[in-house]
């Protein structure tokens, strides 16, 4: 896939523009790369009890395991009330759960624009990750 960054940023700021945020106005959208490069979005969906509340970045996981994939490349995460006028990065549980689905070196990308854009790999954002292969 050529230029898959900013491809992969493209679509997490169409699905940010369908974000349901009534509540705190923060918009966020995400888009998953797998390792067949079919990508998976996804944005947040509040609720007004906030713990109902479901990240864009689940959501996109949760799509694409649910339709049986498994093997991750990257994501892109783009955020902000009115435009993405910071990097939004994955919340604690959003990082759990690409510890469970993902290798140490999936890509993460924060971005404002196509242009705009952090990379990190996942074991920078959660250095020390408990996954599976600890109870085993």
């Amino acid at each position: 896939m050529a230029d898959w960054k900013n491809t992969l940023i493209r679509a997490a700021l169409e699905a940010r523009k369908i974000a349901y945020a009534p509540y705190s106005g923060y918009k966020v959208g995400a888009a998953l790369l797998t390792e067949e490069d079919e990508i998976y979005t996804g944005c947040n969906i509040e609720n007004a009890s906030y713990g109902a509340t479901n990240c864009a970045e689940r959501t996109a996981f949760f799509r694409a395991i649910s339709e049986g994939k498994l093997n991750f490349k990257a994501i892109a995460i783009t955020g902000g009330k009115e435009a993405p006028e910071d990097y939004a990065y994955p919340c604690g549980i959003c990082r759990q759960v690409m510890q469970e689905f993902c290798k140490e070196d999936f890509i993460i990308l924060t971005a404002k624009t196509e242009q705009d854009y952090q990379e990190y790999r996942l074991r920078d954002l959660l250095p020390y990750g408990f996954g599976g292969e600890k109870l085993q």
